[in-house]
């Protein structure tokens, strides 16, 4: 009874400059992501409430033209108000619960066609299981799963990921730790803004 969210929330997505105007004068949307590795299964990705990272994010796909679809010339971010609606939240212990019995579904599916399971996987020298090929498909396996047996359908998905380098020694945090947004109903992003600078000459609200 606690998975529809309630209020609005502020999400960032780093992306070129050009794609930032557009969206924002209404001339074009945000694309889904239909990666088979996207770890929070397909749809618009958001970071949660940090432009900061966004705009990291953008800096490095420029700097990695192969990891995008468009190449990115100049890096931006784009802020969006969003309601979460009906969300697949995996920082609800409970909801865990639903990607176990999800996996258990694959694994028998799998199994019954004679094909391999996805595998998590690193990239190059990190430890980090950057592409989520498994729980890609755990996640997309609950969706589908929802739709044949007629249940409601999620409108978002909300995870934490931990990534990077350990901040420091014998930390329990690492450099990149951020919290996603997935959203695969587009409903739920309510208004798009350019986010603004900081006024120094006055404090913080």
């Amino acid at each position: 009874m606690y998975s529809t969210r309630p209020g609005l929330i502020l999400g960032f997505h780093g992306c070129d400059e050009s794609l930032v105007t557009d969206v924002v004068r209404g001339k074009a949307s945000l694309r889904n992501s239909t990666n088979k590795y996207d770890w929070l299964g397909h749809g618009v990705y958001m970071w949660d409430n940090s432009p900061s990272r966004a705009l990291e994010f953008a800096k490095w796909l420029k700097l990695n033209p192969g990891k995008s679809k468009t190449p990115i010339k100049n890096p931006a971010v784009i802020g969006a108000v969003i309601n979460l609606g009906f969300c697949l939240d995996l920082l609800d212990y409970q909801n865990l619960f639903f990607l176990k019995e999800a996996h258990t579904l694959l694994v028998a599916t799998s199994n019954a066609l004679g094909k391999d399971m996805p595998v998590n996987k690193t990239v190059g020298s990190s430890r980090d299981l950057i592409l989520r090929e498994l729980d890609c498909a755990v996640i997309e396996t609950l969706h589908q799963f929802r739709e044949d047996s007629s249940m409601q359908a999620f409108d978002s998905v909300r995870g934490v990921f931990s990534e990077g380098d350990d901040l420091y020694t014998n930390a329990g945090f690492k450099e990149k730790d951020h919290i996603q947004i997935c959203i695969m109903n587009p409903n739920c992003i309510k208004g798009y803004f350019l986010p603004k600078t900081e006024n120094k000459k006055f404090k913080k609200v």
